[in-house]
């Protein structure tokens, strides 16, 4: 291995060191609560400056590690998107949105730290977007937007929105909580993060399709 190649290496595995400690501090802490010299000790490195060196800001960090994650999703969910085609299935655009992200975080081992970091981003206004940015605006989600468009035509527009927002705030805060119970050793009401996320798309399409009371 060249002298070049082998600082390729070190620095490549430096860097997913850095991503590891930060997305387990963060989650754990909070994103305003973490300095970048806690994340480089607790990533191995002996120099404090590390984080700043291989990421820039807190804002660089925060978006390299919600990239990691959501490129493998989006693959998921094309792949996912490519089978059904054009159903006319509300379930099947739900399954579509849900579980790439439920089977994503089974795919990481226990524990995993994921969805209590997008958790603790999504409360900072400065960092939402970063989330916003790479997941909701994603081509897949624009996809799955319109099948559920077409599903939901008949559901006002109002409704729609609200049932959009109260979902959005599922899809975050169902596996938070479930990641939490795990790494807490607490029993959770589904076995395995496939389970959850069926359970999770049953409620979504369960809220999509309730009731309408005029006030």
């Amino acid at each position: 291995m060249s002298g070049t190649t082998a600082r390729g290496s070190r620095a490549a595995a430096t860097r997913e060191a850095i991503l590891d400690a930060a997305e387990r501090l963060y989650a754990e802490h909070g994103v305003a609560a973490v300095s970048g010299r806690q994340i480089s000790e607790a990533a191995g490195q002996g120099n404090n400056t590390a984080v700043g060196y291989h990421f820039g800001t807190k804002t660089d960090l925060v978006r390299a590690i919600v990239q990691r994650h959501m490129e493998p999703m989006e693959r998921l969910r094309i792949a996912r998107l490519d089978a059904i085609g054009d159903s006319d299935r509300l379930r099947d655009w739900v399954e579509c949105f849900v579980l790439p992200t439920t089977e994503h975080l089974g795919s990481l081992g226990d524990p995993t730290w994921f969805a209590r970091f997008a958790a603790q981003v999504l409360t900072d206004p400065a960092l939402r977007v970063i989330v916003e940015e790479q997941s909701f605006r994603a081509p897949s989600i624009q996809r799955i937007k319109a099948g559920l468009d077409r599903c939901l035509a008949d559901l006002p527009a109002t409704a729609r929105a609200e049932r959009d927002d109260m979902i959005r705030e599922l899809m975050v805060v169902v596996p938070a909580v479930r990641e939490a119970s795990i790494a807490a050793g607490r029993p959770t009401s589904r076995a395995t993060w496939h389970d959850a996320g069926v359970g999770l798309v049953d409620a979504i399409v369960g809220l999509y399709l309730a009731d309408v009371t005029a006030t």
